[in-house]
């Protein structure tokens, strides 16, 4: 999958279950701080993305995430690892 469809697909899925503006979901912004997440919120997180991925990400996938952009790429590894 291409990381601009990556990015939009995620971003759709922020700004309705986490009712964040889109404007403020950029690259460079930090998930957990511009999305207020809990425990609990990355629990739903997860459960969001792995239904449109199809891939299951796990504690470790999480591990070096600051970023947007980290995610985004985080995810389309897991992708192209499935696909492969």
């Amino acid at each position: 999958m291409e990381m601009n469809k990556i990015i939009e697909q995620v971003n759709e899925v922020l700004v309705d279950e986490f009712e964040v503006e889109a404007d403020t979901i950029v690259p460079d912004a930090n998930l957990r701080e511009t999305l207020d997440l809990d425990s609990l919120d990355y629990v739903d997180l997860v459960v969001a993305i792995e239904s449109i991925s199809g891939v299951k990400l796990g504690e470790e996938d999480f591990k070096g995430i600051e970023t947007f952009q980290d995610f985004y790429n985080v995810l389309q590894s897991k992708i192209t690892e499935k696909v492969s």
